[in-house]
């Protein structure tokens, strides 16, 4: 899906940062798509103790990515699970609100305003990944009114974005995913997966697509998406008579809670772009290469997360 370039964008966009609690690095690259549609959210101070980072890997358009990696995380600082301690129902509440803010009216104005951030720019930017300012990123989300106007019938985007998500809390690690963006996890150098690519032929998915009236053709939902959860992507969500979760395609994440040991080295967050390349094992064995090489000695740091895209 999409357009793709002649010869790939090879520039590469990286920062990194830091707390008492944990170090982060990040990287993008464009490749081939014509545009970037991939974002991302790097919080390591959600609130005093916890850190929030997230990939969000669009198709379709850039939009769906940027809402996600705009809005996403204020949604779980804002659920009355998360100042209950439940993280891991508080993501997965804030992984449906999306679809459902980013609909009516006030959903295809805030579509349209980080679409043309983008625009305004082509060519400074392109090729970036995207994410908040931090103007942004530590706004809090408002009560997202009902708004009037021409578009109050909009029901949202037909683009969409995976949602691959790492939520750091003293030793507890919460991971939610829809999509296929993927987390890793290395442990004394052994790679483990801590979510699933949600595609197509998967029994489980498969079985949600046919009873929602959908079909697999190619290995893509109706002959057209190679993923069978994503945020957006409303064509695929239009049964009236069907809960969210049971759409033809679902925003509802895996959720995957673990504890943190001693002996973890990092956590991988990346997109597909990865992963059709390399193994999470290669993946892994290429990080620890990078960690052993580097001057700035991350390997010592107990809690270091890596976020990629591509």
């Amino acid at each position: 899906m999409g357009v793709y370039l002649s010869t790939p964008k090879t520039e590469k966009f990286s920062e990194d940062g830091e707390n008492d609690r944990l170090r982060f690095g990040l990287s993008s690259m464009q490749g081939w798509r014509a545009t970037m549609e991939d974002a991302h959210t790097a919080n390591p101070d959600l609130d005093p103790s916890t850190s929030f980072f997230g990939v969000f890997d669009g198709h379709g358009g850039k939009v769906v990515a940027k809402f996600c990696a705009k809005y996403l995380h204020q949604q779980v600082l804002k659920s009355d699970a998360y100042a209950a301690g439940d993280i891991g129902t508080s993501v997965k509440k804030a992984f449906f609100r999306m679809d459902e803010m980013m609909r009516g009216q006030r959903g295809w104005r805030e579509l349209a305003v980080l679409g043309d951030k983008i625009n305004k720019f082509t060519g400074m930017i392109e090729g970036l990944i995207w994410s908040p300012r931090s103007s942004d990123s530590s706004e809090q989300a408002d009560d997202w009114a009902f708004e009037e106007g021409p578009h109050s019938d909009f029901s949202g985007p037909t683009s969409g974005s995976t949602a691959c998500v790492a939520i750091i809390r003293n030793n507890q690690l919460v991971v939610a995913n829809a999509g296929d963006s993927r987390c890793v996890i290395s442990r004394k150098g052994q790679a483990y997966n801590l979510s699933r690519d949600h595609k197509p032929d998967l029994e489980v998915e498969k079985e949600r697509i046919l009873k929602a009236g959908g079909f697999i053709h190619a290995g893509r939902v109706n002959g057209s998406l190679n993923l069978a959860r994503a945020i957006g992507d409303m064509e695929f969500k239009q049964n009236k008579f069907l809960p969210a979760e049971k759409q033809i395609v679902t925003a509802n994440p895996d959720i995957n809670a673990v504890e943190l040991w001693d002996d973890d080295d990092f956590i991988v967050l990346a997109c597909d772009g990865i992963w059709d390349c390399m193994s999470s094992q290669q993946l892994v064995d290429f990080v620890h290469e990078q960690l052993t090489l580097s001057e700035q000695g991350w390997a010592s740091k107990q809690d270091t997360v890596g976020i990629g895209a591509s």
